[in-house]
């Protein structure tokens, strides 16, 4: 083995230990900031001995300074401009970034070796398979996220777009992939017929996104994110480098687990997620029985007179937070309270907002302490010690109907135990339904009082009113 390969190795394995720690601080917010450090670092490692180190880069420098300074700015830019409400949307496309140039490789790679071995002659098959993996994958991933990020700007319709036989076009589109697979893998190295594969797998991205509603984008986005590390892992073998196939493996499988705790946090299987055509993406749904529902009104001035002269407030944070960027006005309402010695916790349900971890995201933004957060399980039995449950945005998560009635699409999924505490304040635009669509009974009960307003300003509403009370 030559010094340049132990080289290589070398910096494999340094990339590689970087990316579990990145992992592992990722997993608390105190330390995420060192975990994305550490995880960049790693990389740009990699890519700076593969392009020092590789024979035949310098023969398209040009192409890859110009391909990595658009990059860069692009990611500059958008880490400096895109608003911390719109991270979902972002963290979409970069997935989806990731997994078409996962495709991108892998039909380079197929077209490389049939140029090498000659039309005809069957490549070797387990990197073939990997490669069909990475093209396939990839470009599922490409396509499902380019849809979730319409989904999630608004530019597609939230709500699941289903529509007749949408079962049984999904199966025949993955029947299709897999019979063309084994046609590419053990009959011919057929170049039509793998463009053709790519296409069915671009198309079978969008077909399994659409009918997904807004109620289920963060599990969608985690799915994602675990086949665009799969695919990475695949192009990693093709290409021989173990930095991607390390990389991509703790990306597919932290996906993975991801996807699975979303789904526990909602009490609903994978399979539900992709074809239940689940939420209505927040519209005014079930008018009927909205319109039975009585609900007490209170001022912000009231509201906050409560919460001042109270002993223990939890604020839960929802989507509609996230959407009025009340997050500043919060984090100041919460140093009011505390001034006063009042006890402020923040109660984070796993699936609120658009993302995994939207709510931790919004609220470090503000600078609101790490040890306020709590999940959902730390903080549920606190809720009947509470003076004042301080409801921002959030509805699905709060709802009772999960708890009770059997006829609930959302029936036995855990929920924060908002109704237990003594006064539950709650600020929202309207009566309308979250993503499920359905009424929540919760703003029906005697102690629940409703805000009715843009959450930032009702929330500066709040803040006045304890600085005067």
């Amino acid at each position: 083995m030559s010094t340049l390969q132990v080289l290589t190795f070398l910096v494999y394995l340094i990339s590689g230990a970087t990316f579990i720690l990145a992992l592992k601080f990722l997993s608390s917010p105190r330390t995420a900031r060192t975990g994305n450090l550490l995880g960049a670092g790693g990389m740009g490692l990699v890519i700076v001995w593969t392009l020092a180190t590789t024979t035949g880069m310098l023969e398209h420098r040009w192409i890859i300074i110009i391909a990595g300074g658009v990059g860069a700015v692009v990611g500059v830019l958008g880490a400096r401009r895109v608003p911390m409400t719109a991270m979902p949307q972002m963290v979409a496309i970069f997935n989806g970034a990731g997994g078409g140039g996962a495709a991108v490789v892998a039909l380079s790679e197929f077209l490389s070796s049939v140029k090498v071995e000659g039309a005809g002659t069957l490549l070797p098959v387990i990197p073939m398979i990997a490669t069909l993996l990475g093209a396939v994958i990839g470009g599922v991933s490409l396509t499902g996220s380019i849809v979730a990020f319409g989904k999630l700007q608004g530019l597609i319709p939230a709500r699941p777009v289903s529509y007749p036989g949408q079962r049984i076009i999904a199966a025949l589109l993955l029947g299709g992939l897999v019979v063309m697979g084994i046609v590419l893998v053990l009959v011919t190295n057929n170049v039509p017929l793998f463009l053709i594969f790519v296409a069915v797998a671009l198309v079978t991205g969008v077909a399994l996104v659409i009918p997904i509603g807004g109620a289920d984008m963060p599990v969608v986005i985690s799915l994602l994110n675990s086949y665009t590390g799969i695919a990475v892992a695949a192009t990693g073998y093709v290409l021989g480098n173990y930095a991607l196939l390390i990389a991509g493996t703790l990306v597919g499988a932290s996906g993975a687990i991801l996807t699975q705790l979303m789904c526990k946090a909602m009490n609903r299987s994978i399979f539900n997620v992709l074809f239940g055509a689940f939420g209505t993406g927040g519209g005014v749904t079930v008018a009927a029985a909205e319109g039975e529902q009585t609900a007490r009104e209170i001022s912000a001035d009231d509201a906050a007179v409560l919460m001042a002269y109270g002993k223990k407030v939890i604020i839960v944070p929802g989507y509609g937070m996230a959407v009025a960027q009340a997050q500043q006005p919060v984090r100041e309402l919460m140093d009011l309270l505390v001034a006063r010695g009042v006890d402020v916790e923040f109660a984070i349900h796993p699936v609120a907002g658009r993302m995994p971890g939207h709510m931790n995201v919004l609220l470090a933004e503000a600078n609101v302490p790490y040890d306020r957060l709590k999940e959902m399980d730390e903080i549920n039995d606190d809720f009947a010690n509470a003076d004042v449950a301080l409801v921002i945005g959030a509805n699905d998560v709060t709802n009772p109907s999960a708890r009770s009635d059997q006829s609930s699409p959302i029936y036995g999924m855990p929920i924060l135990n908002v109704d237990k505490a003594q006064n539950v304040i709650v600020l929202k635009r309207s009566m309308a339904s979250g993503f499920a669509g359905i009424p929540n009974p919760l703003y029906a009960e005697p102690q629940t009082a409703m805000l009715f307003g843009d959450a930032k300003k009702s929330v500066e509403a709040l803040v006045s009113g304890v600085k005067t009370a």
